[in-house]
């Protein structure tokens, strides 16, 4: 039977809508990347506060996450001066707290951090899980989905304090194997909790990292950490190797890793990082060398944005 005239046009705009469609998901997954960085007040040891945070701007930072012992002495500091002395000193200085760092807490004992990060305008909780080490397969499942029940109530309270709780995965513990991400992406509902992603810990999976991104989306990720695993970061050598863990000094190739970031759409924030040896010293003599070298990192990372923004 022959087509009518008002077939043809109909079956024409039916195809032409139909081949739009993809056209506007990939204009969707093609939306620039803008990274926000913290800065790691970890970087600078031992040094002050006062002579940290007007580092934050220069370093093209949006804020400060706050590092205690053993990699800084700068939570400590806060509890030596004061909660009201600590928020002078950073409108001082024009520095937004976001992030408090609290390993020694645990992943269950944040709450008492809550109230301050809260009053301080911060927006995240950094730590690192608990349960079973390295597990993979099955013990990985069963350690995430009851890691993941245990942290409700911690997670509802980080909500209540407008805050989120990012879980580092780390090596010797839960949250460690690709494995263990891969359930956490799977098992995890809650706004209120994601994961403060290092590719560091995995870098016997480096090829993983741009499919453990995906496979977390945007909801899971509020922070994600610049920093190449180096033996630097366990014992000493020289400072060339040592700042090796730091993006543009080592080998590391962050493109994938920034163009999976960009297909997932990720708005978290992100850290030039490294671990000197020994913890908690500085890992420049001087202030300004410090943030010199965290410019010459996000200068490297910015450029190869500019390539997979292209």
């Amino acid at each position: 039977m022959n087509a009518s005239r008002r077939d043809v046009l109909t079956l024409m705009a039916g195809n032409a809508a139909a081949s739009m469609v993809p056209l506007r998901t990939s204009a969707a997954a093609s939306a620039p990347l803008t990274l926000n960085y913290l800065l790691a007040s970890a970087l600078y040891g031992d040094m002050k506060l006062a002579e940290v945070l007007p580092e934050v701007s220069p370093a093209g930072c949006a804020g400060l996450d706050l590092w205690g012992k053993p990699h800084a002495t700068h939570r400590e500091e806060v509890d030596e001066m004061g909660v009201d002395a600590f928020e002078a000193l950073l409108k001082q200085s024009g520095v937004p707290l976001v992030c408090s760092t609290r390993y020694p807490l645990g992943p269950f004992g944040l709450q008492p951090e809550m109230p301050m990060v809260k009053r301080l305008g911060g927006k995240l909780i950094v730590c690192a899980s608990k349960g079973p080490k390295d597990v993979t397969g099955v013990e990985a499942k069963a350690g995430i989905k009851e890691f993941l029940e245990l942290m409700k109530p911690h997670a509802d309270a980080a909500a209540g304090h407008g805050i989120t709780i990012a879980i580092e995965n780390h090596a010797g513990a839960l949250l460690a194997s690709p494995d263990s991400l891969r359930y956490w992406a799977e098992f995890n509902t809650h706004p209120a909790l994601g994961v403060a992603l290092a590719p560091h810990h995995l870098h016997d999976h480096v090829d993983d990292l741009p499919k453990l991104i995906r496979e977390l989306g945007a909801k899971n990720l509020p922070f994600v950490y610049f920093q190449e695993y180096g033996i630097g970061s366990k014992q000493p050598v020289a400072k060339e190797i040592e700042l090796q863990q730091l993006p543009g000094y080592g080998t590391l190739d962050y493109r994938p890793i920034l163009k999976a970031l960009r297909e997932v759409s990720f708005e978290g924030f992100v850290e030039i990082f490294m671990h000197p040896t020994p913890r908690g010293a500085p890992i420049l003599p001087t202030p300004a060398e410090i943030t010199a070298a965290i410019n010459r990192s996000r200068g490297h990372i910015e450029g190869l944005l500019q390539e997979v923004n292209a």
